[in-house]
């Protein structure tokens, strides 16, 4: 008996369709390698350190118990619906009570949530434990960049602010930042737009980074979501956090504290490199320094023809 047309051509959209998805997906599995947000990207970002693995594999298995318990709920909502309606029961039943039922929807939902306790409350727990550090990081909150200190590495620092920092900026004046900026990048990639910085920060992988976090003015958060980290920046706190770099790469984050109206042009830019280019940047670093060198220098001399005015109407 041949098929209906109108059946294979539905058959044939709805296979389409659960291709583009699979084919979307894994596009975006690929391009977050490096923390790299996508367009019509699902789920969390590639983990690149330990703990956002963790939050990773958590976070999977959170969504086949909430998968679990909304199908269950959907069935018996529509079984409820199905048997109990005046139709199909004219005569509705008076019991008020179930004492076996209520302890059974009462337990099983205990149980669930001491599961899932079983599993967060280590997390919150490796998160918060940090190892031995091999290397600290101070990160303080600025409107509307960033400071960055090495106090292990003869307190090299400079400030990282983001090339495009106002609606203001055109493509020439960030094309001429970017040209500046990039001789100082250790990776080359293309850059994109409200998440690219004059001075990236530079971190080994493989190994354990303690990062201190405060404000210099108002509240900021330091969030790298490929890492797995979120900190506030509190003016007058020192925060600490860790994490462990796993792959070379560059990753991007943002402050996700609303700061005032810079809040959008503050970005956050880690090149997670190995520990000898590391020290072999350390290095040039120190050297610029005993030289007089202001570290801010490239910024600083894109934007000396530009008026104050023109970067912040």
């Amino acid at each position: 008996m041949p098929k209906s047309p109108c059946k294979s051509g539905a058959v044939h959209k709805a296979g389409a369709f659960v291709f583009i998805i699979l084919g979307l997906l894994g596009a975006a599995s690929a391009a977050w390698a490096n923390g790299i947000p996508q367009d019509w990207g699902l789920g969390l970002q590639t983990p690149g350190s330990p703990v956002m693995h963790y939050i990773y594999e958590f976070h999977n298995a959170l969504l086949i118990i909430i998968g679990v318990i909304c199908v269950f709920v959907l069935a018996l909502l529509l079984y409820v619906v199905a048997r109990y309606n005046r139709y199909a029961n004219p005569v509705p039943s008076r019991t008020a009570h179930n004492i076996k039922l209520e302890v059974i929807w009462t337990v099983i939902p205990c149980l669930i949530l001491l599961a899932v306790a079983f599993v967060s409350f280590p997390l919150l727990y490796y998160s918060d434990r940090m190892p031995k550090p091999d290397l600290t990081l101070k990160a303080t909150g600025h409107q509307w960049y960033w400071t960055y200190e090495y106090p292990d590495n003869n307190g090299v620092s400079f400030d990282s602010h983001a090339v495009w920092d106002s609606s203001a900026v055109t493509e020439e004046q960030a094309q001429k930042l970017l040209a500046d900026a990039s001789k100082n990048w250790l990776i080359h990639n293309p850059p994109l737009r409200l998440l690219e910085v004059d001075n990236r920060v530079v971190l080994p992988v493989g190994q354990n980074i303690r990062v201190q976090i405060t404000g210099g003015d108002v509240e900021h958060s330091w969030f790298l979501p490929a890492l797995g980290v979120n900190r506030m920046a509190v003016p007058g706190r020192l925060s600490e956090l860790w994490l462990k770099i796993k792959d070379p790469g560059i990753y991007y984050g943002q402050c996700s504290m609303i700061c005032g109206q810079g809040h959008g042009y503050m970005p956050i830019v880690i090149e997670g490199v190995t520990p000898e280019e590391f020290a072999a940047w350390v290095q040039s670093k120190k050297q610029a320094v005993g030289e007089g060198i202001y570290i801010d220098a490239p910024r600083t001399l894109a934007l000396k023809e530009i008026e104050p005015d023109e970067r912040h109407p």
